[in-house]
């Protein structure tokens, strides 16, 4: 199967690749588009990517799969990552993942239904710690007490991801 940018991701990248000397730097921002259409980082997806920017599949795959903001497989429209680094990890933060475990019945990298749970490695709020972050949505100082209210404001506000490009 074939895949295709829509208009306006095609124009973007087109607009991008005007600004630069190569294509590589153009990788993120078309990842970013591929995914925004079609949902998630599929094997034509990578390859509609490549074939785009005339860039080795090996490259765009690398790029893909290096970065966590990406997906290869489908997720639910409100993906929770769910900082696990030091300072939320030493304030309680796998326990607040449990939490989200528990209240969604799927285990991290899971999805059921409109929610997805990523640990993520860091999402910058160190000073609030546990933090979870839901599109543009940060929830800080999060307490595992806390889960069912943010899980009940996401089902009645939903936070996709945002459009990076």
């Amino acid at each position: 199967m074939s895949l295709e940018f829509s208009a306006e991701a095609t124009k973007k990248i087109l607009a991008l690749c005007e600004r630069y000397p190569t294509r590589q730097p153009v990788v993120l921002a078309a990842l970013h588009l591929a995914q925004k259409d079609h949902g998630h980082l599929s094997d034509d997806a990578l390859q509609l990517v490549a074939r785009t920017l005339d860039l080795p599949l090996a490259h765009v795959l690398g790029v893909a799969t290096f970065y966590t903001m990406f997906r290869r497989e489908p997720a639910g429209q409100n993906v929770l990552r769910v900082c696990t680094n030091i300072s939320c990890m030493l304030r309680g933060a796998y326990d607040v993942l449990a939490a989200f475990e528990h209240k969604l019945g799927v285990k991290k990298g899971g999805t059921a239904g409109a929610f997805t749970i990523i640990e993520e490695e860091c999402i910058a709020a160190c000073a609030n710690a546990p933090a979870v972050v839901c599109g543009t949505k940060y929830f800080l100082d999060v307490t595992p007490d806390q889960v069912d209210m943010i899980v009940d404001e996401l089902r009645r506000h939903p936070r996709p991801e945002s459009e990076v490009v």
